[in-house]
């Protein structure tokens, strides 16, 4: 019986790919970047799979260039890049690699906050850079973080897990802003929903675990970071165009707030030109969140069984459309 073909768009860890070229005819794009939007529908013109990264755009179009594809496994927590309503109209399921991520993720969240916070990135090239002779008294004073005030902006599990941190590390109080009550968060951390314009007047350090939506697209504007203390440090782990980039030099530039720390810019990686690259209170780090052994192996592993049920004609492992299985492709 010959093997299902797929197309990979890029070598992921063996904990996944050994299982996906064993079950399939895998054609693994092996570049360094990704496969231009060209090749990608050329590639796919005659496979029934497609394990894909947040890079690609897979739209309508893409999958119309697939006629005889019948699963996408992302490896990824998020879908953004995905029509997934054009999947479900062609009876496509989607698979991602959601839960995983989880530890890895909020502790580089952070690494982030007391990066940023505490000046290191910036002292660390200040000393490198042959600059330091002495001991400064008012040398890269930063801010403190004990007894201070998160605000965490989306109390899922990742945003639960950053709280965790900082309420039991460094006893914060924990405000957060979301569409629901997370009953375990104000239990277990003494956490307190408030609006969003209160968590950004009041928090000392605020951290983004949002999804990205219509509705949360650039909520992070020149108006929020003008309601944040001066003092105040932002980190996003979640997606880059959550923020209005622009604004966020500025209010860096200006001194509206002290620091920020990026693990996702818009795009990724940022241009040339980007205004938040080199500055001094910036840490712009290349989308290394889940950059763990544990928590990668883990993703490849799920992006591997979706992809596989999905030629089996089994349930996916994690299905962003299960509403799809009754009218999926055979």
């Amino acid at each position: 019986m010959s093997k299902a073909k797929v197309f990979v768009t890029r070598v992921i860890p063996a904990a996944g790919l050994d299982r996906v070229r064993e079950f399939c005819d895998a054609d693994v794009w092996s570049e360094p970047l990704p496969p231009s939007a060209d090749v990608l529908r050329q590639k796919l013109s005659d496979c029934e799979g497609l394990l894909s990264l947040l890079t690609e755009r897979i739209d309508g179009a893409v999958m119309d260039a697939a006629p005889r594809l019948r699963v996408i496994s992302n490896y990824a927590v998020g879908f953004n890049n995905i029509d997934i309503p054009a999947a479900t109209e062609r009876g496509i399921p989607v698979g991602n690699t959601p839960g995983v991520l989880t530890d890895a993720t909020a502790d580089m969240a952070f690494a982030l906050l007391i990066s940023a916070s505490r000046r290191i990135v910036e002292s660390e090239k200040y000393a490198v850079a042959g600059h330091w002779k002495t001991w400064e008294p008012l040398g890269h004073i930063g801010q403190d973080l004990a007894g201070s005030t998160v605000g965490i902006v989306g109390m899922g599990r990742i945003g639960y897990a950053m709280a965790s941190r900082c309420r039991g590390g460094w006893g914060m109080r924990v405000l957060y802003h979301d569409q629901r009550s997370n009953e375990q968060a104000e239990r277990e951390l003494g956490a307190e929903r408030v609006p969003l314009d209160r968590l950004l007047a009041e928090s000392d350090f605020i951290s983004v675990h949002a999804d990205l939506n219509d509705s949360t697209r650039g909520m992070f504007n020149a108006g929020a970071f003008a309601k944040m203390k001066p003092t105040a440090v932002f980190v996003n782990t979640a997606r880059g165009p959550l923020v209005v980039e622009a604004d966020l030099a500025a209010a860096l530039t200006r001194g509206t707030i002290f620091a920020a720390g990026l693990d996702v810019t818009d795009p990724e990686p940022p241009r040339a030109d980007n205004p938040l690259v080199g500055l001094r209170n910036c840490i712009v780090a290349p989308h290394i969140a889940s950059a763990t052994v544990s928590s990668r192996n883990a993703m490849a592993e799920i992006a591997a069984d979706n992809l596989i049920a999905g030629l089996k004609g089994e349930p996916l492992r994690a299905w962003v459309n299960p509403e799809v299985a009754a009218t999926r492709r055979s």
